[in-house]
């Protein structure tokens, strides 16, 4: 047996009352590819804060190549061989990838553009040196991440969700690329929620819940239900099944809508058509940047059409293209942006304060005023119904995880009973027993006639939910096509620009 490479002992972090890390121990093998599993709120995201330097323990020791490290920074973890890659990528679009490398990586032009390219070469990350990041797409996009990476010679790499943004064609090619990286020399630490990706590329997972250490296992002599109930501590409920129903009135439509957005760095879109009915739910599928983001804004109102676009967007048999985002919702619409902090939540604000935002029509005023027993009742509420992990309902929202703040804003805009739901990106971040109860809770009101349109970058939960995908490439949309009748292959091929077969769109 090789001594580990990083080993924690005894690690604990609190925030306050909050605690986060509770004597952790981890030992991460030379030449392996580990996984940290754990719900959300279980401590995987502050324990990788801590070996990455970006914060540090309040006990315990960190063990590196056999010897005690206290890293004071990212860059003093970069120096001992410890590299990041975040799930939320931290590149400049205006520059080159030779310029965000070089942000980090000392070194001459011409020097770092050839091991760019040698790198790339070695371990099937090939990226164009001089291309601008605004053009790349979001698989190249996280190549350049990883190349980054790499340049500092890390001897662990730390990677976070690194397949929450890529189709099922690409997914296998990160695996080559980290299963070569491991045969030569590198250990990894990989985050995710996708079990059977797990069981796929991992050698060993270590699980956490409630901040403590709760299993150490090989993943491949485990099931994903088995991991599953190590991470959340009970069976996962079967999943409801969405019930025949027929077409009901159109809540949403959207008729050959051009828009060519004002920021040069904006996807334009072309000739997009849907229409999502009651007691329906389409998904739309895509990498992320081929203009969700700007299809988003125009169906929730926070982008207004022009004068000269009219008759384009239609809610509930209404024309809605000139209506701002609070009259739309007052025709039946609520909307969960991608956005948790900064659209979909105040982060300095009570979550109290924070269910205002949105569900202040449900008599949470009076007279003008804030009924706070109200309001509170309804925090209360959302935060019970929704397996909200927060000490309260005056918790700010910035306090609460990415997952449980998700987890409140779902709730809060379902407990509004919309006649139609747009929902972007609904479970990123959530663990897979929360993600598994939103579905649920979707197709159930789906089933009640509810209309839901949900933009998600996670091809298993569309097929899980969607009577119909449509896919979104370079801002042009794909036929509706019937879930039951689709592989996921053929989804990705319009991901990547290729087309399905053709029996298979739903006219």
């Amino acid at each position: 047996m090789m001594a580990p490479l990083l080993s924690l002992r005894g690690i604990s972090k609190s925030y306050g009352q909050i605690h986060a890390n509770q004597a952790i121990d981890l030992d991460v093998a030379p030449q392996s590819i580990h996984a940290i599993l754990g719900e959300n709120g279980a401590g995987k995201s502050t324990l990788m804060k801590l070996i990455y330097g970006v914060e540090q323990p309040d006990d315990g020791e960190v063990v590196w190549e056999g010897n005690p490290l206290r890293l004071a920074s990212p860059a003093e973890a970069r120096r001992h061989g410890i590299g990041m890659v975040f799930q939320h990528f931290s590149l400049f679009e205006t520059l080159t990838v030779l310029e965000n490398i070089r942000l980090v990586v000392p070194g001459r032009k011409a020097e770092l553009k050839e091991r760019i390219r040698t790198l790339g070469r070695e371990f099937g990350l090939e990226v164009d040196p001089l291309a601008h990041v605004h053009a790349l797409s979001v698989g190249e996009r996280q190549r350049v991440e990883i190349i980054r990476s790499l340049m500092t010679n890390p001897k662990l790499l730390i990677l976070d969700e690194p397949t929450s943004v890529l189709p099922p064609q690409l997914v296998e090619r990160l695996f080559d690329t980290l299963r070569r990286l491991r045969d030569g020399g590198v250990s990894i630490l990989l985050i995710s929620h996708k079990l059977e990706e797990i069981r796929a590329i991992c050698d060993r997972a270590t699980i956490l819940r409630g901040g403590r250490v709760t299993g150490d296992v090989d993943p491949r002599e485990h099931d994903a239900h088995d991991l599953a109930r190590m991470m959340i501590g009970h069976d996962m409920p079967a999943p409801m099944a969405a019930l025949p129903l027929s077409g009901g009135e159109k809540r949403l439509e959207i008729i050959g809508l051009d828009y060519q957005p004002d920021d040069p760095f904006a996807v334009p879109l072309s000739g997009i058509s849907l229409a999502v009915r009651a007691g329906e739910i389409l998904g739309i599928a895509g990498i992320s940047g081929n203009g969700q983001s700007e299809l988003a804004a125009l169906i929730s109102g926070e982008t207004v059409l022009g004068r000269d676009q009219r008759d384009r967007i239609y809610m509930m048999g209404m024309d809605v293209g000139r209506l701002d985002a609070a009259a739309r919702r007052t025709l039946g619409f609520a909307f969960v942006p991608e956005d948790r902090l900064g659209r979909g939540a105040v982060p300095e604000m009570s979550l109290v304060l924070n269910s205002l935002l949105t569900a202040h029509p449900l008599k949470l005023l009076r007279h003008g005023l804030v009924d706070g027993a109200r309001a509170r009742a309804f925090t209360d509420d959302c935060i019970r119904q929704y397996d909200v992990r927060t000490p309260g309902s005056d918790a700010e929202a910035g306090t609460l995880s990415g997952g449980n703040l998700q987890k409140f804003i779902v709730g809060r805009e379902i407990m509004l009973s919309p006649k139609l739901l747009f929902l972007a990106q609904p479970t990123w971040g959530v663990d897979i027993g929360a993600a598994s109860a939103i579905r649920s809770r979707l197709v159930a009101l789906r089933n009640q006639g509810m209309a839901i349109l949900v933009i998600s970058e996670e091809l298993e939960e569309l097929f899980e939910l969607c009577d119909s995908i449509q896919v979104l490439h370079h801002g042009q949309l794909s036929p509706p096509l019937t879930t039951r009748d689709t592989k996921p292959e053929e989804i990705g091929r319009y991901m990547i620009g290729a087309q399905a077969s053709p029996e298979k769109v739903r006219i």
